[in-house]
């Protein structure tokens, strides 16, 4: 049977969020779906949600070395047992509005020549109102970003906001081409934060994308949040400078440094003029 989306899944001892992030998938209707969910657990913690569910549609694969929380390994595991003609990279706590894979199988159809399609992001989550307040005002800033590199076409302008700017997605809020993961190589695996955000920028610089005004993912924020937590640990900033770092670096050595430097400009023109 041909597959239309595949949901690729990473897991760490989450299983009753990811119960509802595999619910939010099952009830999409209009395509044929597989559920790739890859556990990041050393004692197999997410084997007993698939195994309970009985659904053919979803495989379960553990790590073979647990990695302790690098996301682009543990991603990279599973897209290339992918068969879909689409592959979604759902993180385990979120959740996929309903309709939403007919409607992104229907936008694909008719845009050939891209490989990405991104849209807003609604957060939700049991957080102090304030919070989840500023994360709305966060994704709806996102949005107009979004808005404004689309006027621009599909490749570097959307590149250039990932590399320089905010971030304009998170990796729950992009559906792709399975062709256009593999053209780009998946995941870098030295990237251990922002891997998501290098990944979607050597995506929309190769292969295109397009940005739809729809909410595409019900996105969960913890407390505090990982994105916008008001005294982030030392470690995670400094790994999250590495990964804009590394991500600056290989578009640099890709695309030469007067597109670089060029699209730094540019970005600081558009971010002007939001």
């Amino acid at each position: 049977m041909t597959v239309d989306v595949s949901v690729v899944i990473p897991t760490f001892r989450r299983n009753p969020e990811l119960r509802e992030a595999i619910g939010s998938v099952r009830q999409q209707g209009g395509v044929s779906l597989e559920i790739l969910v890859v556990d990041d657990s050393p004692e197999g913690a997410a084997r007993a949600v698939v195994e309970e569910m009985r659904d053919p549609r979803i495989t379960y694969l553990p790590m073979p070395r647990p990695t302790g929380g690098v996301p682009s390994i543990v991603r990279n595991l599973a897209w290339p047992r992918a068969s879909g003609t689409l592959v979604h990279f759902l993180d385990d706590d979120d959740r996929v509005p309903e309709g939403h894979y007919a409607r992104i199988m229907a936008l694909f159809a008719a845009r050939p020549e891209i490989g990405l399609i991104f849209g807003r992001i609604e957060p939700f989550g049991a957080c102090p109102p304030a919070q989840l307040a500023h994360e709305r005002a966060f994704f709806a800033e996102a949005a107009r970003r979004a808005r404004v590199c689309r006027r621009f076409g599909t490749k570097r302008a959307f590149a250039g906001q990932m590399l320089f700017g905010r971030p304009m997605l998170v990796c729950s809020a992009g559906v792709l081409r399975r062709a256009a993961v593999a053209r780009v190589g998946g995941f870098d695996p030295e990237i251990r934060l922002m891997e998501d955000a290098e990944f979607h920028a050597r995506v929309m610089r190769t292969c295109g994308a397009d940005f739809i005004d729809e909410v595409v993912l019900h996105y969960r924020i913890g407390f505090p949040s990982l994105m916008h937590a008001p005294d982030p640990p030392p470690g995670q900033l400094q790994a999250q400078r590495a990964g804009r770092r590394r991500m600056q670096a290989k578009y640099r050595r890709a695309h030469g440094a007067p597109e670089f430097y060029a699209l730094a400009a540019f970005t600081r023109f558009v971010a002007q003029r939001l």
